[in-house]
This record gives structure tokens, sequence and C-alpha cells, in this order.
């Protein structure tokens, strides 16, 4: 670990540890300061996307739109006749969603970024501590597991929340109506259904 990360990780240490010192059993401390630290993981990860999706929301529409233009022009040569036009407007078509599509997927893995951080901030607090695990558990993992295997699910269980609560944040609400728009154009949808049944001209 480099002395940077080390002296970042001293820096933020005293306003973590605190979410694991609210009551007077270990365990029940555990969960509770890691599921504090997941859902921060989580807000740090949600904030980030969505200030980059805002700031490349022109080039995000401006693909959307070339999209539904292609999409639409396609429809109008294969209604014409003209299969070779259609062919081609169609693969652009295609071709401008797969490119839109990979954009979003590059945004949304910005969501994980937080994750090393944290984990690496909790090897230096928990990386000698070991959890017993009980019957049938202990089969599959072994007599005892680290803190990254509390920390995985309790992650996840912290996305679910959030999810929920996100229409409800001052500042969320409105990144949620942004997706909610931008449902409109399909960002996560499969590809433009133009692949009509080509006839001859």
């Amino acid at each position: 670990m480099s002395d940077l990360l080390l002296r970042f990780y001293l820096v933020i240490d005293a306003g973590l540890i605190f979410c694991y010192r609210l009551t007077e059993t270990p365990i029940l401390n555990f969960m509770i300061g890691t599921f504090c630290l997941g859902m921060l993981c989580v807000i740090l990860g949600e904030l980030s996307v969505s200030l980059a999706l805002k700031f490349n929301k022109p080039y995000i529409d401006e693909m959307a739109a070339e999209m539904h233009e292609k999409e639409r022009l396609s429809v109008e040569a294969y209604q014409a006749g003209n299969t070779a036009g259609y062919k081609a407007l169609n693969k652009a078509a295609t071709d401008a969603w797969g490119k839109r599509f990979f954009t979003m997927t590059a945004h949304s893995a910005g969501i994980l970024w937080p994750l090393p951080l944290a984990l690496g901030w909790m090897q230096t607090r928990f990386g000698d501590v070991d959890f017993a695990l009980a019957y049938p558990l202990s089969l599959l993992f072994g007599e005892s597991v680290g803190y990254t295997f509390t920390f995985i699910p309790m992650y996840i269980l912290c996305r679910i929340v959030f999810k929920y609560m996100r229409p409800w944040l001052p500042y969320f609400r409105g990144v949620q109506k942004m997706l909610d728009a931008g449902d409109a154009s399909n960002p996560a949808s499969p590809a433009p259904k133009t692949n009509l049944p080509q006839r001859p001209v």
C-alpha cells in the first residue's frame, strides 16, 4: 500500500470507524458500520455517474437522435421498396444503438470505483479479523471468512435499498427523472427493430 493511500485512509478513518462503534455489541457494530460503508460507496458511485451523464448528455442525446433517425429512414426505405437503402440504414441504426449502449455501459461501470477504496480501508481495520461460519456455510466457504465475505452482500443490499430511496432523495430525485426521461429513447433496450422482412424491389 502506498504512503499516499495510507495517509488517505488515516484521514477518513475517524469518520468511518464511528459507524462501527454505535452499540455495545461487536458483531452488530460490524454489520451497522459495513452497511453505512456500503451505502456511502453506493452514493458516491451514483453521484459520480450522474455527474458524468449530465456532463455528457448532449453527446448521448446526439447518439440517440442519430439512432432513431436512421431507424426511421430505414423503415421509409423499406416501405419505398429500396432494399439496398434499407439494409444500409438498418445497419447504421444498429451501429448507432451499439455505440450508445456501450457508452452507457461504460458510464454504469463507474458506479463501482469506490469499492476498492472501501475494501482497502477495511483491510487496515479488519484484515486480521476472521468470522466463524456455522454449518452448512462452513461446508462451502470453510470454517471462517474475512471482511470481504460480509461487505459484498452488504453492498448489494445497499444498492437495492438505494434503488427504492432514490426517487425521494433531493438530488437523486432529479437524477431519477432524467433516467425516466431517458427510458423514452430506450438506452438499454435491444437493438432497433428495423429488421423487417425483405421484399424484392
